[in-house]
Protein backbone atom coordinates (compact mmCIF):
# COMPACT_ATOMS: atom_id res chain seq x y z
CA UNK A 1 0.00 0.00 0.00
CA UNK A 2 1.23 3.49 -0.88
CA UNK A 3 0.84 6.17 1.76
CA UNK A 4 2.06 9.53 2.98
CA UNK A 5 3.19 9.36 6.60
CA UNK A 6 2.73 12.53 8.67
CA UNK A 7 4.87 12.32 11.81
CA UNK A 8 3.18 14.39 14.51
CA UNK A 9 6.14 14.24 16.89
CA UNK A 10 8.43 15.69 14.20
CA UNK A 11 5.78 18.30 13.42
CA UNK A 12 5.57 19.17 17.11
CA UNK A 13 9.36 19.64 17.21
CA UNK A 14 9.39 21.97 14.20
CA UNK A 15 6.43 23.95 15.48
CA UNK A 16 8.22 24.58 18.78
CA UNK A 17 11.50 25.58 17.12
CA UNK A 18 9.89 27.99 14.66
CA UNK A 19 7.67 29.49 17.34
CA UNK A 20 10.71 30.05 19.56
CA UNK A 21 12.77 31.81 16.89
CA UNK A 22 9.91 34.03 15.74
CA UNK A 23 9.03 35.08 19.28
CA UNK A 24 12.68 36.05 19.80
CA UNK A 25 11.95 38.70 17.15
CA UNK A 26 8.89 39.90 19.12
CA UNK A 27 6.91 38.81 16.08
CA UNK A 28 3.94 36.55 15.42
CA UNK A 29 3.13 34.08 12.67
CA UNK A 30 0.43 32.12 10.92
CA UNK A 31 0.78 28.50 9.81
CA UNK A 32 0.36 28.08 6.04
CA UNK A 33 -1.57 24.85 5.46
CA UNK A 34 -2.20 24.94 1.70
CA UNK A 35 0.04 21.91 1.05
CA UNK A 36 -2.09 19.85 3.47
CA UNK A 37 -5.03 20.22 1.05
CA UNK A 38 -7.47 20.31 3.96
CA UNK A 39 -6.23 17.11 5.66
CA UNK A 40 -8.52 16.94 8.68
CA UNK A 41 -6.37 15.10 11.21
CA UNK A 42 -3.23 17.19 10.64
CA UNK A 43 -5.16 20.44 10.96
CA UNK A 44 -6.84 19.16 14.11
CA UNK A 45 -3.43 18.19 15.50
CA UNK A 46 -2.00 21.65 14.75
CA UNK A 47 -4.93 23.28 16.51
CA UNK A 48 -4.45 20.96 19.49
CA UNK A 49 -0.77 21.97 19.62
CA UNK A 50 -1.72 25.63 20.00
CA UNK A 51 -2.07 26.95 16.45
CA UNK A 52 -4.88 29.51 16.33
CA UNK A 53 -4.01 31.29 13.07
CA UNK A 54 -3.98 29.39 9.76
CA UNK A 55 -3.42 30.70 6.24
CA UNK A 56 -4.52 28.91 3.07
CA UNK A 57 -5.01 29.65 -0.61
CA UNK A 58 -8.01 27.43 -1.38
CA UNK A 59 -11.55 28.07 -0.24
CA UNK A 60 -12.31 24.35 -0.04
CA UNK A 61 -9.33 24.02 2.31
CA UNK A 62 -10.75 26.79 4.51
CA UNK A 63 -14.02 24.87 4.67
CA UNK A 64 -12.04 21.84 5.81
CA UNK A 65 -10.27 24.01 8.42
CA UNK A 66 -13.67 25.08 9.75
CA UNK A 67 -14.62 21.45 10.25
CA UNK A 68 -11.29 20.38 11.78
CA UNK A 69 -10.63 23.44 13.95
CA UNK A 70 -13.79 25.47 14.64
CA UNK A 71 -13.10 29.04 15.71
CA UNK A 72 -9.56 29.17 14.37
CA UNK A 73 -8.48 32.37 12.60
CA UNK A 74 -8.34 31.95 8.82
CA UNK A 75 -6.33 33.95 6.28
CA UNK A 76 -7.01 33.72 2.56
CA UNK A 77 -3.58 33.82 0.89
CA UNK A 78 -4.39 33.78 -2.80
CA UNK A 79 -5.37 37.17 -4.23
CA UNK A 80 -9.18 37.37 -4.05
CA UNK A 81 -11.02 37.13 -7.35
CA UNK A 82 -14.35 38.82 -7.91
CA UNK A 83 -16.30 35.63 -8.54
CA UNK A 84 -15.28 34.28 -5.11
CA UNK A 85 -16.03 37.35 -2.98
CA UNK A 86 -19.08 35.87 -1.23
CA UNK A 87 -17.18 32.73 -0.22
CA UNK A 88 -14.15 34.72 0.93
CA UNK A 89 -16.23 36.85 3.27
CA UNK A 90 -17.99 33.74 4.57
CA UNK A 91 -14.85 31.67 5.13
CA UNK A 92 -11.90 34.02 5.74
CA UNK A 93 -11.25 36.53 8.49
CA UNK A 94 -8.53 38.24 6.48
CA UNK A 95 -7.29 38.38 2.89
CA UNK A 96 -4.25 39.78 1.08
CA UNK A 97 -5.19 42.39 -1.52
CA UNK A 98 -3.89 44.61 -4.31
CA UNK A 99 -6.98 45.70 -6.32
CA UNK A 100 -9.36 48.50 -5.31
CA UNK A 101 -12.25 46.98 -7.27
CA UNK A 102 -11.90 43.70 -5.42
CA UNK A 103 -11.59 45.37 -2.00
CA UNK A 104 -14.75 47.38 -2.75
CA UNK A 105 -16.59 44.15 -3.58
CA UNK A 106 -15.31 42.52 -0.39
CA UNK A 107 -16.46 45.52 1.64
CA UNK A 108 -19.90 45.51 0.05
CA UNK A 109 -20.37 41.82 0.82
CA UNK A 110 -19.04 42.26 4.35
CA UNK A 111 -21.55 45.07 5.01
CA UNK A 112 -24.36 42.92 3.59
CA UNK A 113 -23.42 40.20 6.09
CA UNK A 114 -22.90 42.70 8.92
CA UNK A 115 -19.22 41.74 9.13
CA UNK A 116 -15.89 43.53 9.18
CA UNK A 117 -13.37 41.98 6.80
CA UNK A 118 -9.68 42.55 7.52
CA UNK A 119 -7.09 42.98 4.81
CA UNK A 120 -3.37 43.35 4.38
CA UNK A 121 -2.31 45.32 1.32
CA UNK A 122 0.60 43.76 -0.50
CA UNK A 123 3.44 45.93 -1.80
CA UNK A 124 5.74 44.98 -4.67
CA UNK A 125 9.36 44.76 -3.50
CA UNK A 126 11.05 42.99 -6.40
CA UNK A 127 9.59 39.47 -6.48
CA UNK A 128 7.38 40.60 -9.37
CA UNK A 129 4.42 38.69 -8.04
CA UNK A 130 1.46 40.38 -6.31
CA UNK A 131 1.74 43.89 -4.93
CA UNK A 132 0.94 47.53 -5.57
CA UNK A 133 3.89 49.62 -6.70
CA UNK A 134 5.46 51.90 -4.05
CA UNK A 135 4.64 55.08 -5.97
CA UNK A 136 0.90 54.38 -5.64
CA UNK A 137 0.84 53.60 -1.91
CA UNK A 138 -0.64 56.80 -0.49
CA UNK A 139 -3.40 57.13 -3.13
CA UNK A 140 -4.25 53.45 -2.77
CA UNK A 141 -4.58 53.61 1.01
CA UNK A 142 -6.56 56.83 0.82
CA UNK A 143 -9.20 55.01 -1.23
CA UNK A 144 -9.15 51.84 0.86
CA UNK A 145 -9.62 53.65 4.17
CA UNK A 146 -12.96 54.98 2.84
CA UNK A 147 -14.42 51.56 1.98
CA UNK A 148 -17.14 50.43 4.45
CA UNK A 149 -16.82 46.92 5.81
CA UNK A 150 -13.03 46.86 5.41
CA UNK A 151 -10.40 47.17 8.15
CA UNK A 152 -6.76 47.50 7.09
CA UNK A 153 -4.62 45.43 9.44
CA UNK A 154 -1.28 46.34 7.91
CA UNK A 155 1.04 46.03 4.94
CA UNK A 156 2.75 43.00 3.49
CA UNK A 157 5.02 41.69 0.79
CA UNK A 158 5.85 38.50 -1.04
CA UNK A 159 9.61 38.08 -1.21
CA UNK A 160 11.59 35.21 -2.70
CA UNK A 161 8.59 33.19 -3.89
CA UNK A 162 8.65 33.72 -7.66
CA UNK A 163 12.23 34.73 -8.48
CA UNK A 164 13.83 32.93 -5.52
CA UNK A 165 15.94 35.85 -4.26
CA UNK A 166 16.72 35.80 -0.54
CA UNK A 167 15.13 38.65 1.44
CA UNK A 168 17.39 41.33 2.85
CA UNK A 169 17.34 44.01 5.54
CA UNK A 170 16.83 46.77 2.96
CA UNK A 171 13.49 45.31 1.97
CA UNK A 172 12.46 45.07 5.62
CA UNK A 173 13.51 48.70 6.10
CA UNK A 174 11.42 49.72 3.08
CA UNK A 175 8.33 48.15 4.57
CA UNK A 176 8.94 49.89 7.89
CA UNK A 177 9.27 53.24 6.14
CA UNK A 178 6.08 52.68 4.16
CA UNK A 179 4.17 51.85 7.34
CA UNK A 180 5.56 54.91 9.11
CA UNK A 181 4.60 57.11 6.15
CA UNK A 182 1.04 55.78 6.06
CA UNK A 183 0.53 56.02 9.81
CA UNK A 184 1.71 59.64 9.91
CA UNK A 185 -0.24 60.70 6.84
CA UNK A 186 -3.55 59.09 7.75
CA UNK A 187 -3.23 59.00 11.56
CA UNK A 188 -4.18 55.33 11.64
CA UNK A 189 -2.40 52.47 13.33
CA UNK A 190 -1.21 49.71 10.96
CA UNK A 191 -0.36 46.99 13.40
CA UNK A 192 1.38 44.47 11.18
CA UNK A 193 4.08 44.15 8.57
CA UNK A 194 3.56 40.64 7.22
CA UNK A 195 6.92 39.96 5.66
CA UNK A 196 6.64 36.60 4.08
CA UNK A 197 7.44 32.95 3.95
CA UNK A 198 9.83 30.26 5.13
CA UNK A 199 12.62 31.90 3.13
CA UNK A 200 13.09 34.30 6.07
CA UNK A 201 13.82 31.54 8.58
CA UNK A 202 17.47 30.66 7.78
CA UNK A 203 18.67 34.12 8.77
CA UNK A 204 16.51 34.11 11.90
CA UNK A 205 17.91 30.74 12.98
CA UNK A 206 21.43 32.09 12.34
CA UNK A 207 20.81 34.91 14.82
CA UNK A 208 19.92 37.63 12.32
CA UNK A 209 16.75 39.67 12.10
CA UNK A 210 14.54 41.69 9.79
CA UNK A 211 13.79 44.95 11.66
CA UNK A 212 10.18 46.03 11.46
CA UNK A 213 8.71 42.77 10.20
CA UNK A 214 6.43 41.47 12.93
CA UNK A 215 4.43 38.76 11.17
CA UNK A 216 5.45 35.73 9.10
CA UNK A 217 3.51 33.19 7.04
CA UNK A 218 5.29 29.85 7.46
CA UNK A 219 4.47 26.52 5.82
CA UNK A 220 7.20 24.73 3.87
CA UNK A 221 9.91 24.76 6.56
CA UNK A 222 7.42 23.66 9.20
CA UNK A 223 6.55 20.52 7.26
CA UNK A 224 9.82 19.78 5.45
CA UNK A 225 12.54 21.51 7.50
CA UNK A 226 13.80 23.16 4.34
CA UNK A 227 16.30 26.01 4.11
CA UNK A 228 14.85 27.83 1.10
CA UNK A 229 18.04 29.84 0.59
CA UNK A 230 20.59 27.01 0.41
CA UNK A 231 18.23 24.18 -0.51
CA UNK A 232 19.47 22.15 2.45
CA UNK A 233 17.82 21.45 5.81
CA UNK A 234 17.67 24.03 8.59
CA UNK A 235 19.79 22.35 11.30
CA UNK A 236 17.32 23.06 14.11
CA UNK A 237 14.43 21.46 12.22
CA UNK A 238 13.49 17.89 11.35
CA UNK A 239 13.00 16.77 7.74
CA UNK A 240 10.93 13.67 8.52
CA UNK A 241 7.53 15.25 9.19
CA UNK A 242 6.48 14.06 5.73
CA UNK A 243 7.60 10.77 4.17
CA UNK A 244 6.21 8.61 1.41
CA UNK A 245 6.12 4.81 1.56
CA UNK A 246 5.64 3.10 -1.80
CA UNK A 247 5.21 -0.59 -2.57
CA UNK A 248 7.60 -2.48 -4.84
CA UNK A 249 5.85 -4.17 -7.77
CA UNK A 250 8.99 -5.52 -9.47
CA UNK A 251 12.58 -5.98 -8.36
CA UNK A 252 15.31 -7.46 -10.56
CA UNK A 253 18.99 -7.20 -11.33
CA UNK A 254 19.32 -5.28 -14.59
CA UNK A 255 21.60 -3.06 -16.61
CA UNK A 256 21.35 0.42 -15.12
CA UNK A 257 21.84 2.19 -18.45
CA UNK A 258 19.94 1.52 -21.66
CA UNK A 259 21.70 0.07 -24.68
CA UNK A 260 19.04 1.17 -27.14
CA UNK A 261 19.26 4.22 -29.33
CA UNK A 262 17.00 7.02 -28.13
CA UNK A 263 15.05 9.34 -30.39
CA UNK A 264 13.65 12.51 -28.88
CA UNK A 265 12.85 12.68 -25.19
CA UNK A 266 10.83 10.50 -22.87
CA UNK A 267 7.32 11.73 -21.90
CA UNK A 268 8.47 12.37 -18.32
CA UNK A 269 12.16 12.94 -18.83
CA UNK A 270 13.81 13.76 -15.51
CA UNK A 271 15.41 17.17 -15.15
CA UNK A 272 17.10 16.38 -11.84
CA UNK A 273 20.49 14.78 -11.64
CA UNK A 274 21.91 12.80 -8.72
CA UNK A 275 25.27 11.67 -7.47
CA UNK A 276 24.55 8.01 -8.21
CA UNK A 277 24.42 8.17 -12.00
CA UNK A 278 25.33 4.67 -13.26
CA UNK A 279 28.20 4.08 -15.66
CA UNK A 280 27.66 2.42 -19.07
CA UNK A 281 27.38 -1.35 -18.64
CA UNK A 282 26.90 -1.16 -14.88
CA UNK A 283 24.40 -3.61 -13.37
CA UNK A 284 22.47 -3.45 -10.14
CA UNK A 285 19.17 -4.06 -8.42
CA UNK A 286 16.34 -2.02 -9.88
CA UNK A 287 12.89 -1.71 -8.32
CA UNK A 288 9.65 -0.46 -9.82
CA UNK A 289 7.40 1.22 -7.27
CA UNK A 290 3.76 2.03 -7.80
CA UNK A 291 3.73 5.81 -7.76
CA UNK A 292 4.31 8.10 -10.73
CA UNK A 293 3.93 11.55 -12.18
CA UNK A 294 0.16 11.21 -12.08
CA UNK A 295 0.50 11.19 -8.30
CA UNK A 296 3.27 13.72 -7.73
CA UNK A 297 6.46 15.26 -9.10
CA UNK A 298 8.77 12.23 -9.24
CA UNK A 299 11.75 14.60 -9.51
CA UNK A 300 10.91 15.75 -5.98
CA UNK A 301 11.31 12.33 -4.36
CA UNK A 302 14.55 11.42 -2.57
CA UNK A 303 15.01 7.92 -1.12
CA UNK A 304 15.76 7.91 2.61
CA UNK A 305 18.50 5.30 2.06
CA UNK A 306 21.52 7.09 0.57
CA UNK A 307 22.50 4.17 -1.68
CA UNK A 308 19.15 4.30 -3.47
CA UNK A 309 18.46 6.77 -6.28
CA UNK A 310 15.52 7.61 -8.51
CA UNK A 311 16.24 6.67 -12.12
CA UNK A 312 13.06 8.20 -13.51
CA UNK A 313 9.35 7.70 -13.74
CA UNK A 314 6.31 7.45 -15.98
CA UNK A 315 2.73 8.40 -15.17
CA UNK A 316 2.22 5.40 -12.87
CA UNK A 317 5.65 3.95 -12.06
CA UNK A 318 8.90 5.21 -10.55
CA UNK A 319 12.14 3.32 -11.14
CA UNK A 320 14.56 3.18 -8.22
CA UNK A 321 18.13 1.95 -8.39
CA UNK A 322 18.79 0.09 -5.13
CA UNK A 323 22.55 -0.34 -5.56
CA UNK A 324 23.58 -3.48 -3.70
CA UNK A 325 20.09 -3.71 -2.16
CA UNK A 326 21.50 -3.41 1.38
CA UNK A 327 18.12 -3.99 3.02
CA UNK A 328 17.38 -7.11 0.93
CA UNK A 329 14.11 -5.71 -0.34
CA UNK A 330 11.74 -7.90 -2.33
CA UNK A 331 8.35 -7.64 -4.04
CA UNK A 332 5.74 -6.26 -1.62
CA UNK A 333 8.26 -4.36 0.50
CA UNK A 334 8.27 -0.59 0.49
CA UNK A 335 10.76 2.14 -0.36
CA UNK A 336 10.60 5.31 1.75
CA UNK A 337 11.14 8.78 0.28
CA UNK A 338 11.43 12.30 1.55
CA UNK A 339 9.85 14.96 -0.64
CA UNK A 340 10.42 18.49 -1.77
CA UNK A 341 7.56 20.97 -1.59
CA UNK A 342 6.21 20.29 -5.09
CA UNK A 343 6.12 16.55 -4.44
CA UNK A 344 4.53 17.05 -1.00
CA UNK A 345 1.82 19.24 -2.51
CA UNK A 346 1.12 16.74 -5.29
CA UNK A 347 0.88 13.80 -2.90
CA UNK A 348 -1.49 15.53 -0.49
CA UNK A 349 -3.72 16.51 -3.41
CA UNK A 350 -3.69 12.97 -4.83
CA UNK A 351 -6.84 10.94 -4.09
CA UNK A 352 -5.00 7.70 -4.93
CA UNK A 353 -2.51 8.01 -2.05
CA UNK A 354 -3.52 7.25 1.54
CA UNK A 355 -2.52 9.68 4.28
CA UNK A 356 -1.65 8.40 7.73
CA UNK A 357 -0.61 10.30 10.84
CA UNK A 358 1.68 8.66 13.38
CA UNK A 359 1.05 8.23 16.17
CA UNK A 360 -2.72 8.26 15.74
CA UNK A 361 -4.34 11.45 16.96
CA UNK A 362 -5.82 10.10 20.18
CA UNK A 363 -2.53 8.48 21.24
CA UNK A 364 -0.72 11.71 20.40
CA UNK A 365 -3.10 13.75 22.54
CA UNK A 366 -2.78 11.38 25.48
CA UNK A 367 1.03 11.51 25.42
CA UNK A 368 1.21 15.27 24.90
CA UNK A 369 3.55 17.01 27.38
CA UNK A 370 1.75 18.82 30.19
CA UNK A 371 4.30 21.65 30.15
CA UNK A 372 3.78 22.46 26.45
CA UNK A 373 3.45 26.23 26.15
CA UNK A 374 3.51 26.89 22.42
CA UNK A 375 0.89 29.39 21.32
CA UNK A 376 0.47 30.61 17.73
CA UNK A 377 -2.23 33.15 18.57
CA UNK A 378 -4.83 34.90 16.52
CA UNK A 379 -3.53 38.08 14.87
CA UNK A 380 -6.71 39.99 14.18
CA UNK A 381 -7.68 42.40 16.99
CA UNK A 382 -11.21 43.29 18.02
CA UNK A 383 -12.70 45.63 15.39
CA UNK A 384 -12.43 48.86 17.36
CA UNK A 385 -8.64 48.57 17.63
CA UNK A 386 -8.28 48.51 13.86
CA UNK A 387 -9.79 51.93 13.43
CA UNK A 388 -8.12 53.49 16.47
CA UNK A 389 -5.93 56.51 15.85
CA UNK A 390 -2.28 56.63 16.82
CA UNK A 391 -3.04 58.71 19.89
CA UNK A 392 -5.08 55.86 21.37
CA UNK A 393 -2.83 54.08 23.87
CA UNK A 394 -4.99 50.94 23.85
CA UNK A 395 -2.89 49.67 20.95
Amino acid sequence: MNKVIINLEALQHNLAQIDRIIKLQSASWSVVTKALCGHHETIEALHFMGVQSIADSRLDNLRAVNRAAPGIEKWYLRLPHLSAVEDIIELADLSLNTEIQVIQALGKEAVRRNKLHHIIIMIELGDLREGITPDTITDFYRKVFKIPGIAVLGIGAQIGCLVGAAPNEDQAAQLSLYRELLELKFERKLGFISGGSSIFLPKLFDGGNYPGINHYRIGESLFLGTDLVSGNKIPALRDDVITLEVEIAEIKEKNLTSGVETVGSAPFESSSGNDNTPKPGERGTRALVTVGNLDTSVDGLTPVVDEYSVAGGSSDITVVNLGSNPNKLTVGDTVTFRTNYAAFLGLMNDPYIDKEIVPDLESFKQSFPSNWNIDVPKIIPVPKTVETKLTDESN
